[in-house]
């Protein structure tokens, strides 16, 4: 919580923007699952919520669940708005609703925080993470609530250390109503890769969180009812190898004293193979997955764009240290670079076929504000303003032949037999090293075996009875019934259901070949 807000109690609404369809957030599963209607609750809003003065009242609205009414408007005293660069049109259409009721809104976040210009409508704007900005915020709401004469921004010049962040208001979200808990013990990352802006946003030293304050996070999840995964959002998970470290003896004796109930997830960069010790602990913590910004198999491109330490170990060799550990790969690839070639779509697709990995979130090259990307192609003059494209940038090859390999790619990657096959792979040779935690009351709960039988029978029915992939899914679904693998049936097709889908859309162009585009035919329609 704040100090220094004052004794006036006020009203704030806190409001999420809405993704559009995206690759990254799997809306394609959620009809398979029991209620799900959101990907991640966001860390910003409810870390804001929690720290704001314990006598002010606090609504929060994620419209990805349920759009914001004209009561939540009237009821509030002033509105508060986050989100990144690809909700930027569903971000104005929060503000522009709010002063209809002559709400002040304040927007803060990262795509605020990078570029500023954007939001000329907000009556305030907080530039930076938590700190000395947050606190004058509050201290201004709290004197007057109402819309200033002219825009203000408020630019933190001292951040809160992450020691003395609250535990995220958890409570005001419909947690069980999201794909995935989220939560975060770092902020930054040390590598400075040219397409990246997280350095330039959050600094290049990792700041962190105590373990202690993840455990307590974790334990608010699960009072809020959380059930499955639990993403880590750090920007790299060992960027501060001695914290991860120091972090997962503590995560191991949560897991043990929980009984095993969650399983989680982070983002890494790929020189983690070269830590088995690091790896060793993830394993008995119970991380299933990593997300690696491979980017290419190219060391050409790599090299190019300042990704030199994804060559300390050997691509393939590292996939594989990794699934020998349990956790599966899932990464992210460009396409567009400077360094690619007409036969580039080829190589990827082979690099796919020989690593097996089934995630791969295939993206045109975009130029973020705040990045070395964005700086060159600015001297350059390679940037493009133009928001009917797919990119921003000006490719080397001709723009047509970019996007026509991503929508190749798309569909014969996430072909639903090559798709299946790769899970198959993960079945067979990645699981099987996975810690093997037994079976506690807290994983065989009422709740869980209901929530199992429940996405079960909406997976055979909207797939297996359906579905127009069902030979492909018959196929791989009756080995896992045969072997008694449901719960590898269940996770495996969620992903793959959504993959599958938003594939085809992606292969008949449409949707957009970068999830950074501001090219989105429904961005400005609110949640129904």
């Amino acid at each position: 919580m704040s100090s220094g807000a004052g004794e006036t109690a006020r009203r704030i609404l806190c409001v999420f923007p809405r993704y559009t369809s995206s690759f990254g957030t799997f809306e394609h599963a959620y009809p398979l699952t029991d209620g799900v209607q959101a990907f991640m609750p966001p860390q910003g809003l409810l870390l804001i919520a929690a720290y704001l003065p314990a006598r002010w009242q606090v609504r929060f609205i994620d419209e990805n669940i349920r759009a914001a009414t004209d009561e939540d408007f009237l009821w509030a005293d002033a509105v508060l708005v986050s989100g990144m660069h690809i909700q930027r049109v569903q971000m104005n259409d929060i503000c522009q609703r709010a002063h209809a009721f002559d709400r002040a809104v304040a927007l803060g976040g990262p795509s605020v925080s990078a570029c500023p210009h954007y939001y000329p409508s907000f009556d305030y704007l907080h530039v930076g993470e938590l700190g000395d900005a947050t606190d004058d915020l509050i201290a201004r709401l709290a004197r007057d609530p109402s819309r200033p004469p002219e825009q203000i921004v408020l630019r933190t010049a001292e951040r809160l250390d992450m020691t003395r962040f609250p535990v995220p208001a958890y409570e005001l979200a419909e947690i069980p109503r999201y794909f995935l808990g989220s939560i975060q013990y770092s902020s930054g990352c040390p590598y400075q890769c040219e397409f990246c802006d997280i350095p330039g946003l959050y600094g290049r030293n990792p700041r962190l969180k105590s373990p202690q304050q993840i455990t307590r996070e974790l334990d608010k999840l699960l009072e809020c009812g959380i059930r499955g995964s639990v993403y880590f959002v750090d920007d790299n998970f060992i960027g501060n190898r001695k914290a991860a470290l120091d972090l997962l003896p503590h995560l191991i004796e949560w897991q043990n004293k929980t009984g095993f109930v969650l399983r989680f997830s982070c983002e890494a960069t790929l020189n983690i193979a070269k830590r088995p010790e690091i790896l060793s602990l993830m394993r008995e913590a119970f991380f299933a997955t990593i997300f690696c910004g491979i980017e290419t198999p190219d060391p050409v491109a790599l090299k190019a764009m300042h990704k030199d330490h994804n060559m300390m170990v050997p691509i393939m060799e590292a996939i594989h240290t990794l699934n020998g550990f349990g956790i599966e790969v899932v990464s992210g690839i460009i396409l567009g670079l400077d360094t690619d070639k007409p036969e580039t779509g080829a190589h990827l697709l082979h690099f796919i076929e020989q690593s097996q990995i089934p995630l791969l979130t295939i993206n045109l090259l975009q130029a973020l504000p705040k990045t070395p990307l964005w700086d060159r192609l600015e001297r350059e003059n390679r940037l493009i303003e133009d928001e009917g494209r797919d990119s921003n940038v000006d490719f080397v090859l001709p723009y047509e032949h970019v996007v026509g390999t991503w929508r190749e790619c798309m569909g014969r990657a996430y072909a639903p037999d090559k798709l299946l096959e790769r899970f198959e792979y993960q079945i067979r040779q990645t699981y099987p090293h996975r810690v093997r935690p037994k079976l506690s009351r807290a994983r065989l709960s009422a709740a869980n075996i209901k929530l199992g039988l429940t996405m079960l029978r909406n997976i055979f029915w909207k797939v297996g009875v359906r579905g127009d992939y069902r030979r492909a899914f018959w196929k791989f679904a009756l080995r896992r019934l045969l072997r008694g693998e449901i719960e590898y049936l269940i996770s495996s097709i969620m992903v793959a259901h959504h993959l599958i889908t938003f594939a085809r859309h992606a292969s008949r162009g449409q949707t957009t070949a970068s999830y950074y585009s501001l090219k989105l035919p429904d961005a400005a329609v609110p949640a129904e």
